[in-house]
């Protein structure tokens, strides 16, 4: 789908994300799902050129596996100056947090190039199966 490179574009892509996957992966996933595509939408909104026509491209993949599902989620705008990195967050200050999200509720996530632009993907497997805990008697 695209999306406006306007702040609006991050509420859009969220929206119709969690209305798609909302029956086929747990709350839980869908909710670092959604923080994880507002931050790399907001990011190519703020850092990023928009690609032409003014917009922000934004897909997402669902795979399944026998662990069970796997999401891929990509963000492609017309890329920027400085590529996106991780970088120290300074306490004070009221960004630089963004990526340090998404490395912490992905699996792994990386960027692509290419004459056109940057593509921002973040990957997240399926949870592992939990041993359910059993009470001692």
């Amino acid at each position: 789908m695209v999306v406006p490179h306007h702040a609006t574009g991050a509420r859009i892509a969220r929206q119709r994300l969690a209305t798609e996957l909302a029956e086929v992966v747990t709350p839980a996933v869908l909710a670092d799902l959604v923080a994880v595509l507002a931050e790399l939408v907001g990011n190519a909104v703020r850092h990023a050129d928009p690609l032409p026509g003014g917009v922000v491209r934004v897909s997402w993949r669902l795979r399944g596996t026998t662990e069970g599902n796997q999401v891929r989620l990509q963000v492609t705008d017309g890329g920027a100056a400085c590529g996106p990195q991780l970088r120290p967050a300074d306490l004070g200050a009221a960004d630089g947090r963004g990526l340090h999200i998404v490395s912490g509720l992905s699996s792994r996530w990386g960027v692509e190039r290419d004459g056109l632009g940057q593509s921002v993907w973040a990957d997240f497997d399926p949870a592992p199966a939990r041993t359910p805990l059993v009470a001692a008697g």
